[in-house]
């Protein structure tokens, strides 16, 4: 393998999304490190250090360059940790000798995975049971007051449809596959549901859904995939390293970019958005924590968009998907 610059995680242990970049980060075996954050904003490690406001957890540094959002955390991984310098693939092909189905993974993870699984998953937490300002924090992340009472009226409704996705999951299994695209070893598609599922297991109005004659393939398939991450953990394959936030700042801001050549400036894009090259641009999630971050558009293509942000500690390129994110001129100077 050669070498690569330093890899740094911002998390929090309760976050399931944090859980599925770790296990991203070990499916490949890359060694990096980890800076705990806290599970609600502020978090001045990431807004004062390194000027990203962005509300959402996890973001992965790799050198300077931040990468925000799990959907291009794992293409990120891939395209600059490739199997060619001996790291695993996300994306394996199918087995038999097919060809990876990269677009359609992708496409499953945005928005059924991580979207409508997610939701229904999260929902059904216990808000009756929790504190009170982890629902007032939940309640501007989802852009709305959460009502513990009706969630909890409604949860039949939410039960039964995740039973339904379950039964998805099992007529896909059902033809004895090992995996969940038929792919030759785990990819992303079985990581990013086989986090939800764990996470799913330890909620008690959920576990009666996981009804082993009913569900057996995909639980046989569940277990198989969390045994892989497992196996992979205990033989240290990415090694794990904690580091302060201001170590951390220091460390990415004093690391070398990724030339932004590689992503290019789509001008046909950038016309029907109505932005420019060097534009000073707010960039904000269009579904949940819509905390828009500020700076200098300097990339933009299909798949995803670069500004410059700027901190106390100094400047980065900070990397945002397309795909459910806004991109608008906004005023020099405006405050959040």
């Amino acid at each position: 393998m050669s070498s690569q610059p330093e890899v740094i995680l911002y998390h929090y242990n309760a976050s399931p999304f944090a859980t599925k970049v770790k296990n991203l980060l070990l499916a490949k075996g890359i060694p990096h490190k980890r800076v705990a954050t806290t599970m609600a904003p502020p978090r001045p490690e990431l807004s004062d250090l390194l000027g990203i406001t962005y509300r959402r957890i996890p973001l992965l540094a790799i050198g300077n360059d931040v990468y925000c959002d799990t959907s291009l955390i794992a293409s990120v991984l891939e395209r600059r940790f490739p199997a060619s310098q001996g790291y695993n693939t996300l994306f394996p092909a199918r087995a038999g000798g097919g060809k990876a189905d990269t677009g359609l993974t992708k496409a499953l993870v945005t928005y059924w995975s991580d979207g409508q699984l997610f939701r229904l998953i999260g929902n059904s937490l216990p808000y009756a049971k929790l504190d009170a300002s982890f629902i007032k924090d939940r309640s501007a992340f989802f852009g709305g007051t959460i009502d513990a009472k009706k969630l909890a009226a409604t949860q039949g409704e939410r039960s039964s449809a995740l039973s339904s996705h379950l039964n998805l999951l099992e007529e896909q299994l059902s033809d004895g596959r090992q995996w969940l695209l038929d792919t030759e070893s785990i990819g992303l598609a079985d990581i990013s549901v086989q986090f939800l599922l764990n996470w799913a297991l330890g909620f008690k109005n959920l576990k009666e859904l996981f009804d082993e004659q009913t569900f057996g393939f995909t639980l046989a398939w569940l277990a198989r995939a969390s045994d892989h991450l497992a196996q992979a953990d205990k033989a240290g394959v990415a090694k794990v390293e904690k580091i302060s936030g201001t170590d951390a700042a220091k460390v990415i801001c004093s690391s070398s970019y990724e030339n932004v050549d590689s992503i290019g400036f789509d001008t046909a894009e950038a016309n029907r958005l109505g932005v420019k090259q060097g534009d000073f641009v707010s960039i904000v999630p269009t579904d949940l924590g819509k905390v828009p971050t500020l700076g200098r558009l300097i990339a933009l293509s299909k798949v995803e968009s670069v500004i410059v942000t700027s901190g106390s500690a100094g400047q980065v390129h900070c990397h945002f998907p397309r795909l459910e994110f806004s991109i608008r001129v906004a005023k020099e100077g405006a405050k959040l």
